[in-house]
């Protein structure tokens, strides 16, 4: 008996196999290493694609910008998925809003996109940590993308999560996910460990099956191929208008002499850091290549199509010399800007793919409509030293010694460090990061009095005044974890002692900061606020918020907020935190603020957190432009 049913339940799924083949028709997605091309359906293929981070766009544009690539003629993008998006706190998965993945890739299916997928476990990608979850940090000595066991063990619970997500989404099961990639840039990181490719190898083929065609992508050097690559793992590289097309493909054919030619990352620009120039790629230039590349029968993805924004605390950093975080805007000079408008670029690009394949009828849609709602008053709500019950309920960690903020289990944004002058300090006395373990930015006040501040890298000593037994007050600003390179195990805090003249800084009460979750909760609004100011708490200068109403008027379009004159701080409107601002360094001048994040009937509340010093006038502007390109120093 129990025989017949097992009999019947495999017929009856031999059936419906077979049915579903029949309505759905047959579907795969292959390399023809013969001719060297793609095979979509035993039929050669090939992609011209564009990079989107859906992380760095909120949901409600998903299927805007999708479009615009879509008319572009554009048949496929390229998708990152960062881990640390969808698993900030460990074993908590997010897929939910702003990180519902499927639905992104239903919007691009049923937009007509095919899917080239990047899920790591590393990204790289200018974003914190390269994608990787800060909590790795936790276990002392991990040595991440590697064959580590601890490393190792979290992969595995994380792809057991994803991988099956996806699985479903793979052009072979009825999806539009084509390719996925393995790692990421593996070749460029110090490690070179070719264990932990094949256990990354085998955890995505355990998950996803051995159909699916699994690629690599490296930098155009030889090193960087010979450590980025393994077998069953198509090769492909990337390079940019500096290079050589045709000696670039060459080094591609030494490590996989047949198979489709790919670059998987043609850069139709470039990313900002603090400091920089704002960086871009000449329209002429990158269509140009581009039509030398297809030309060649060649597969290519544009990096970025859209780049989007780093909000909240998302942007990463690199240390090459020194550490230098990179900008709130991923603008990245692409097609599409920061805001999603088509630009002369765009338009460049989408005449050189009509000379290759059919593009989309129709125009292309209007960029998204912008408003300049103005100037808005300001007023302090208050120094963030007086403000310890709101962000840190629970009071603070008492600890001979700082601890990170690994240590303290708070990840990202702010810690306040707090002790005691040892002595009278008559005198200016020089307070000292010795190992240069400020990660990464320090704000110093004595009694309330701020002080100056201590920077990674740049600023190792200042000097400060008092009396003993005033409290030291020492704010710390996790400016975002290095995404690139061998130093990416990036603690964050007071990493090592400060010694304020002869005297090593003890007996520390460590205050951890739930700023993002005090303002989603309709802090300063919903909170007692004080009637009136003492005389320091009106002092503009040191770390302190400040709050506004911007005032319907019945539109709710994008716009890009200025802060002429504010030196470096954070924005919040409507419980949303905007990202980083800092003028006074540049070349970022204004914050994209998007037109569905504001309401067309309530006061639509503004919370800026300013670190350093706010300007008397108090006010911030509201414009219909954005400003990304201003020279370091001048706002």
């Amino acid at each position: 008996m129990a025989a017949g049913i097992i009999l019947l339940v495999l017929v009856n799924l031999a059936c419906l196999t077979i049915c579903g083949n029949l309505v759905s028709g047959y579907r795969s997605f292959s390399i023809d290493y013969t001719n060297n091309c793609f095979l979509k359906d035993e039929k050669p293929f090939r992609f011209i694609s564009g990079s989107i981070h859906y992380s760095r766009i909120p949901q409600y544009y998903w299927q805007d910008r999708l479009v615009k690539m879509y008319m572009t003629g554009l048949n496929a993008i390229q998708v990152y998925v960062p881990w640390n998006f969808h698993e900030a706190v460990q074993g908590v998965y997010n897929f939910t809003g702003d990180r519902d993945l499927e639905h992104f890739l239903d919007l691009a299916n049923k937009t007509g996109l095919l899917v080239i997928l990047r899920p790591g476990p590393y990204i790289c990608a200018e974003w914190e940590m390269g994608g990787l979850p800060a909590w790795l940090l936790q276990k002392p000595n991990i040595i991440l993308r590697s064959a580590d066991t601890d490393y190792l063990q979290a992969v595995s619970n994380w792809f057991g999560v994803l991988l099956p997500k996806i699985r479903p989404w793979l052009y072979i099961n009825g999806g539009n996910i084509i390719t996925v990639q393995v790692e990421n840039e593996y070749g460029s990181y110090f490690a070179c460990d070719y264990n932990y490719l094949r256990h990354l190898r085998a955890l995505f083929r355990f998950f996803l099956g051995e159909d699916v065609v699994l690629f690599t992508t490296d930098g155009n050097t030889d090193k960087e191929l010979t450590c980025g690559t393994l077998e069953g793992l198509y090769a492909t590289v990337d390079f940019g208008t500096n290079n050589n097309v045709t000696e670039a493909f060459q080094r591609q054919r030494r490590f996989e002499p047949r198979g489709p030619l790919v670059n998987s990352e043609f850069y139709t620009g470039w990313l900002d850091h603090w400091g920089d120039q704002h960086a871009g790629v000449d329209a002429q230039k990158v269509s140009r290549m581009l039509a030398e590349m297809l030309t060649m029968g060649a597969n290519v993805n544009m990096y970025m199509f859209e780049g989007g924004t780093n909000f909240g605390y998302w942007n990463g950093a690199d240390h090459d010399t020194r550490f230098r975080s990179v900008v709130t805007s991923y603008d990245y000079d692409a097609p599409l800007s920061e805001a999603g408008d088509p630009t002369e670029k765009l338009l460049a690009i989408r005449d050189v793919i009509k000379q290759f394949r059919d593009i989309p009828p129709g125009p292309m849609p209007p960029a998204t409509p912008k408003f300049a709602y103005g100037f808005v008053k300001l007023t302090k709500v208050g120094d963030l030293s007086s403000l310890l019950n709101t962000f840190s309920p629970l009071g603070p960690v008492k600890s001979r010694y700082p601890l990170m903020f690994e240590e303290m289990k708070q990840l990202y944004g702010y810690m306040l460090y707090r002790t005691m002058l040892p002595r009278d300090l008559s005198q200016p006395t020089p307070l000292i990061s010795p190992l240069n373990g400020v990660h990464d930015r320090a704000y110093v006040s004595v009694n309330g009095v701020y002080q100056g501040l201590l920077e990674r890298d740049i600023v190792l000593v200042m000097n400060i005044t008092g009396k003993q037994g005033d409290t030291v007050d020492v704010l710390v600003e996790n400016m975002g974890r290095v995404n690139f390179g061998s130093k990416i195990n990036d603690y964050k805090g007071l990493l090592s002692n400060l010694i304020l003249g002869i005297d090593v800084l003890t007996d520390w009460r460590i205050y951890s900061l739930d700023i993002d979750g005090a303002i989603a909760g309709g802090w300063p609004h919903s909170g007692v606020r004080r009637s009136f100011l003492t005389p320091q708490d009106q002092c503009r200068s040191g770390p302190a918020f400040y709050t506004g109403t911007l005032q319907p008027n019945g539109i709710a379009w994008d716009t890009f907020l200025k802060l002429k004159d504010w030196v470096k701080g954070q924005v919040w409107i409507n419980g949303m935190n905007l990202g980083r601002y800092w003028p006074a360094r540049g070349p970022q001048q204004t914050l994209y603020v998007p037109g569905p994040l504001l309401s067309t009937t309530m006061p639509n509340i503004i919370t800026v957190l300013e670190l350093e010093g706010a300007p008397a006038h108090l006010r911030v502007l509201f414009m219909d432009r954005p400003q990304l390109n201003a020279t370091a120093g001048k706002s």
